[in-house]
């Protein structure tokens, strides 16, 4: 999606989803509020979906991706998707519904004392729709699992472009892919093979590849080497943890998925369901997400203030949450990041 201004206020479709959703989904809207962030909200509830038959979640479904639809853009609380059994992902079933193929999800330090390797600005751009999250597979017999990983020269090619694209809009350098085809030749293999025919039009970035697990652990040994990093589902979703575990953990890593027509912005981490209702959440990730929508939506002065309260809230380690060292509160954090923007002005 191009960043623009939208004609008057813009309507936000609301995803609070489960667990803690609803909790950290408060606080954000709250610091929104106070910033002066000009939105409306519309809010389509997700209850747990433990108990709930297949067509009663399909319909929860529906409702979400047709009030997106309208809308244009959203927020998204985590959902929980069980483990091992039980239902479909619902944040991925959103993705391919909505044809978000591409997921951001930047990694940069916000206070020195949360990033364990130094100065971190990299961002992970993974592609969304397909890959062994197609969710084609089957058990044969009892005793094995099959699933199908698929990678088209199409999806392959958007996904690339975009992370050139963001790479040359955002003032960045290096692009570098992701991928296992020195093993996975006819997969892998097809989306390296389309990384390199597309080298020669952008000659204005640097264009790298490198193996995926030569990735990780470069990744931890010297970060500062990435810019852009693009690559196949799998690998995008588990290197952009590891590089959340390099800013200060999943607390404050945002994330948006981002189409042709329709953007979706969440927290990368889970729905913690053992704190939920505790009063315990760190809304951090999720507001970092909600000001990546913010500059999307062409508020990137709002944004920006809300980015500097955060990081002085952040730098001064008063009224944190547990998972960042301190002993506060959801609501006393929201509080310290209200007042915190009268200081910034």
């Amino acid at each position: 999606m191009e960043k623009e201004k939208l004609e008057g206020r813009p309507t936000v479709s609301l995803i609070p989803g489960d667990g803690i959703g609803p909790e950290i989904c408060r606080a954000v809207r709250k610091v929104l509020r106070r910033a002066g962030a000009e939105l409306d909200w519309e809010v389509v509830e997700i209850p747990p979906l433990e108990e709930r038959g297949r067509r009663e979640i399909e319909q929860l479904h529906e409702r979400v991706v047709a009030s997106v639809q309208k809308n244009r853009f959203g927020l998204k609380g985590p959902i929980t998707t069980p483990v091992g059994s039980g239902h479909r992902s619902i944040t991925v079933a959103l993705r391919q519904d909505l044809g978000l193929y591409a997921n951001l999800r930047p990694a940069r330090t916000v206070a020195p004392r949360f990033s364990p390797c130094g100065e971190v600005d990299l961002v992970v751009v993974r592609e969304n729709t397909e890959g062994l999250y197609s969710g084609i597979e089957h058990r044969v017999g009892e005793d094995f699992g099959e699933s199908v990983k698929l990678i088209s020269r199409s999806a392959s090619e958007r996904i690339i472009r975009f992370a050139c694209e963001y790479a040359l809009g955002n003032d960045r350098e290096k692009v570098t892919a992701i991928h296992k085809a020195n093993i996975l030749k006819c997969s892998d293999g097809l989306f390296l093979d389309v990384f390199r025919q597309l080298e020669e039009e952008y000659p204005q970035l640097t264009l790298e590849e490198m193996i995926v697990d030569n990735a990780a652990m470069q990744l931890v040994t010297d970060p500062g080497q990435f810019d852009v990093l693009v690559a196949p589902n799998l690998y995008g979703d588990i290197l952009s943890d590891l590089s959340a575990g390099l800013i200060g953990g999943l607390g404050l890593a945002p994330g948006g998925n981002i189409g042709e027509e329709f953007a979706l912005f969440e927290a990368v981490h889970g729905s913690a369901p053992d704190i939920a209702g505790e009063n315990k959440a760190n809304p951090l990730a999720l507001l970092f997400s909600s000001l990546m929508m913010l500059e999307e939506l062409g508020q990137e002065s709002v944004a920006e203030r809300i980015d500097k309260a955060a990081r002085a809230v952040l730098r001064s380690g008063k009224d944190l949450t547990p998972d960042l060292g301190g002993d506060g509160t959801t609501d006393g954090l929201a509080r310290a990041l209200s007042a915190q923007l009268e200081e910034v002005g």
